[in-house]
């Protein structure tokens, strides 16, 4: 069996514990036990050594996994290395190439041994960094029995990160929940059905009003947690069941990461003035990776036709160096498709070449929409330089663009950065549809969580040329 998205993409309540014990350790000693070298943090193993280049590759390049793995090993020395062992590769070339198709990916026998390898790469002191291999007794990480998430290799090191830890404990239960139910979406048992728009889209705008229209949800939910994907789940990972409420609570945030790409792209359309039913629209995905494209269904964007039902036609083109071959990744329309269906292709490669390459040739529609979830551009210099023709392009040609973001933070500076190339900003701000699920970084796991498209930024043109044309209209 291949390795499925919840994996792969790692590359991001009270148990009837004592209440804000910072002890809840799984097979704790007493608190007056005294610890022996093997789970003292103060009796650690010699530093650890650096890892060679092809195991945390530097900065340099368009690839955002790229940054994700140096990531890793900046705050988790040797985490990659844990990561491409339990995917059964030899280093990030490799990893690279699987995801180009170049090689096959990670097989594994069970969901049982995929599961147990996705928590291996959990296991580190959440207080001192320190992995496995790297402790006198590899064995010595225990689990928070709160949250059943983060580990620790001694009641000194999760007593030391407790003051920090107490802050995120209850969200990252949530997380560790979520990671396990995201499988249902490989499987095809998530998101569950939804139904058709009883209202206009311009009356909708919160997760509450979309929910007013589908009624109740357990109708739709119950075939799910009594199935065979569900009772497959539990039975391979290494942790209890949960209760049927945070499975259903959990059901909720995992669809609603899915939901809402197609609800954010149909956010832009109504932000820009679009009219999907006067004409058919054509909307480039800029930035696409592993998130939108790896196992893409053909369907993954028919929401956006029960939002506008009779439509002209709706077609996503998804354009990426990341892009994941696969069913849905098909050549762009160079004709309309039919009416009120929602097309998915796409294009693997950079977006200023994909224009040059296939859009000037006539080979693919001019968009009346550009969106980006998490460009990222903002990182690191590589990856900023790798966006830097797309966006002048976006903004010389007058593009009617939609970048979102996964927090406040990354949504300051890639306003920043777009108010520096003097792009017209639009419209700005929080996400009406953003996720529902908690990202856990997962290297500095004790910060506030980040979720899918949280912000939006609008821009089109240059914002000169809009003043000159104000200017002009007065006149």
């Amino acid at each position: 069996m291949t390795a499925k998205k919840g994996y792969i993409k790692r590359q991001k309540e009270d148990r009837r514990g004592g209440v804000g014990d910072p002890l809840n350790v799984e097979d704790q000693l007493p608190l007056d036990t005294p610890l022996s070298p093997a789970s003292s943090s103060t009796n650690m193993a010699d530093p650890v050594p650096a890892l060679p280049q092809s195991y945390a590759p530097g900065l340099d390049s368009v690839f955002s996994d790229q940054l994700g793995f140096y990531s890793l090993d900046s705050n988790v020395p040797g985490l990659s290395k844990v990561i491409l062992d339990k995917l059964h590769m030899k280093d990030y070339g490799e990893y690279r190439n699987a995801m180009e198709g170049k090689i096959r990916g990670a097989t594994f026998h069970t969901n049982k041994e995929m599961f147990d390898k996705l928590e291996d790469t959990f296991k580190f002191c959440a207080a001192c960094q320190k992995l496995p291999a790297h402790l006198p007794d590899p064995k010595a990480l225990k689990r928070c029995i709160k949250c059943l998430n983060l580990y620790y290799c001694s009641k000194e090191c999760q007593r030391k990160d407790w003051p920090t830890h107490k802050k995120f404990c209850k969200k990252l239960r949530l997380v560790a929940i979520d990671r396990l139910v995201e499988w249902l979406v490989s499987a095809g048992a998530l998101p569950f059905p939804t139904e058709a728009w009883t209202r206009p889209a311009a009356e909708i705008n919160s997760w509450e009003d979309w929910l007013s229209m589908q009624g109740d949800l357990t109708a739709r939910m119950d075939p799910i947690l009594s199935g065979k994907f569900m009772t497959e789940l539990w039975k391979s990972v290494s942790r209890p069941r949960p209760e049927e409420a945070d499975l259903r609570e959990s059901m909720w945030r995992v669809s609603t990461e899915f939901l809402s790409r197609p609800l954010t792209i149909g956010l832009g359309i109504r932000l820009f003035n679009l009219d999907p039913y006067s004409r058919p629209l054509t909307i480039h995905l800029v930035g696409a990776a592993l998130q939108e494209t790896l196992e893409a269904r053909v369907t993954d964007m028919d929401e956006l036709s029960h939002m506008f039902p009779g439509h002209q036609g709706l077609e996503v083109v998804m354009v990426g160096p990341e892009v994941v071959e696969g069913k849905a990744i098909r050549p762009p329309l160079r004709a309309f498709g039919p009416r009120g269906k929602s097309y998915i292709s796409g294009y693997k490669g950079l977006y200023h070449q994909f224009w040059e390459d296939v859009v000037e040739k006539g080979e693919a529609a001019k968009p009346d929409l550009v969106v980006g979830f998490h460009p990222g551009f903002h990182a690191t210099q590589s990856l900023g330089e790798g966006w830097l023709p797309t966006l002048l392009l976006l903004r010389d040609y007058n593009i009617a663009s939609m970048f979102t973001t996964f927090n406040e933070t990354e949504y300051d500076l890639s306003l920043q950065i777009l108010l520096e190339l003097e792009m017209h900003i639009k419209a700005a701000g929080v996400n009406p549809f953003k996720s529902q699920k908690p990202e856990q970084v997962q290297a500095c796991p004790n910060k506030p969580p980040g979720y899918c498209s949280a912000h939006y930024i609008c821009f089109q043109g240059l914002l000169e040329r809009e003043e000159e044309e104000a200017e002009a209209e007065q006149a």
